[in-house]
């Protein structure tokens, strides 16, 4: 172990202290003083803005067959839409994160800009005339727009709790589930052809409020930064971050992109979340239509989806405080699991048109459908540091690029060739091989060694 005291005149004097890893702990700075306020508030305003952007996804579904007649497009067209803004929102993951780790982009720059962008995804959506035209505005532009305010809340709360970053990253992630229940209500009863022009720029608005006031308050922590109060070295008094810590040690070195890829785990990573992000996808966009086809009223088909969506965001919070418990990469086990068998519920309760236990296999879609994304968020700096968080991530969070196609655009294809019972089997399987593939996964030792056991 090694120490250096830095002074800044005008700033708090830090410590950074080496471990016997060779990895930095910046220590001294307490988080009023870098913010100005408690570090609690960089948890809660970027699960404000995650409410906001959650709205794109999780009540596409309720909104898609109002769109189709209105615009007069194909399902099969309506649901592209929703496949290129995953694409993009996936996309801008990495490039952003890397300017943001250069000094490029700031995460308030990035915020108020996928603020404005996101505006104007709902304006396109409601006043295109070409699904050409809803592709670029909705899909690109307010893909783009909502990836930047995702990438950058996820990123920014794991800087500032890196010694308990599953249950922060968890209720912020959370966010972007259970705060679209209203709107799938609003799309199932109060949006139709006469007055969805106004309901989705009014919803524009809303999502505009909700990130740029949220935006205007994020700061990043210096990098290598540590709570004051937890010693990095030494075993925590309080009870649950000594718990956090033991089962989720910090990365044994600040991995750049190109080394963390050379461990072979942030490759493992990239297809695991392909797989349940694809699961995760094709649940959001077929449930509701699915339900429709069983014979299922609006209520029915409403509720599941908003079952689906609360218990997806909060369950996203619940496996983020089990995994400071458990271990993330065995919390991630569990959740893939849940998340294949859950599918082929859906599927039994559909074909028996039994609305209780459809509802029920909801509930257990909706769990395992977004638990594992937090996983994902709080996995990568704990195997590659936090420095380059925003890239690493980035890099797996990629995944959904692809994902996104196979669960929404191409999950159409499938449903139109195979109906409801191919396609929901395929996905369960799916969901199974991502369990199988978790348990691949190791904490890298440090760099240019093997991975940990």
């Amino acid at each position: 172990m090694t120490t250096q005291d830095v002074r800044h005149p005008g700033r708090a004097a830090f410590t950074e202290v080496r471990d016997a890893q060779g990895r930095i702990y910046r220590l001294g700075e307490t988080d009023r003083q870098l913010l100005g306020r408690p570090r609690w508030t960089m948890v809660l305003l970027p699960w404000i803005a995650m409410l906001g952007i959650s709205i794109f996804e999780y009540a596409y579904g309720a909104a898609e067959s109002t769109l189709a007649t209105a615009h007069h497009w194909t399902h099969t067209g309506t649901f592209w839409v929703l496949s290129v803004w995953i694409f993009c929102q996936a996309a801008v993951a990495f490039p952003a994160g890397r300017l943001r780790e250069k000094g490029l982009l700031s995460s308030r720059a990035a915020m108020l800009c996928g603020s404005v962008l996101s505006l104007l995804g709902f304006l396109s959506l409601s006043h295109a005339t070409d699904i050409r035209w809803a592709v670029a505005g909705f899909g690109m532009l307010g893909g783009t727009g909502a990836g930047l305010v995702y990438a950058t809340c996820i990123n920014t709360v794991g800087k500032w709790y890196p010694e308990r970053r599953g249950g922060k990253t968890g209720f912020v992630n959370g966010g972007f589930a259970y705060g679209a229940v209203p709107f799938i209500f609003l799309f199932s009863y109060g949006f139709d052809s006469g007055d969805y022009q106004a309901v989705l720029d009014l919803v524009g608005l809303y999502v505009l409020l909700l990130t740029a006031v949220a935006g205007l308050f994020f700061k990043d922590p210096p990098k290598n930064w540590w709570p004051a109060h937890v010693d990095p070295l030494a075993v925590p008094r309080d009870a649950r971050t000594s718990t956090a810590l033991r089962r989720n040690p910090p990365a044994a070195a600040q991995f750049t992109p190109r080394e963390a890829v050379r461990t072979g785990m942030l490759p493992l990573m990239w297809v695991c979340l392909l797989c349940t992000a694809g699961v995760s996808i094709f649940g959001i966009s077929f449930q509701v239509p699915f339900a429709r086809e069983a014979g299922f009223g609006p209520l029915v088909a409403a509720s599941s989806m908003g079952i689906m969506s609360v218990v997806n965001g909060t369950g996203r919070g619940v496996v983020g405080w089990l995994s400071d418990r458990l271990g993330r990469r065995p919390t991630l086990t569990y959740v893939c699991l849940v998340l294949g068998l859950a599918q082929f519920g859906v599927l039994w309760a559909g074909e028996s048109a039994n609305q209780p236990l459809f509802l029920f296999f909801a509930f257990i879609s909706g769990f395992g459908g977004g638990a594992f994304f937090p996983l994902f968020a709080a996995l990568v700096p704990d195997y590659f540091g936090e420095n380059n968080n925003a890239s690493n991530y980035g890099l797996v969070y990629s995944s959904k690029l692809v994902s996104g196609l196979l669960g929404g655009g191409l999950g159409a294809s499938v449903v139109a060739a195979w109906g409801y019972e191919g396609a929901y089997a395929v996905a369960g399987c799916v969901g199974l091989l991502a369990a199988g593939l978790s348990l691949l996964l190791r904490r890298p030792a440090g760099k240019g060694a093997a991975v940990a056991g």
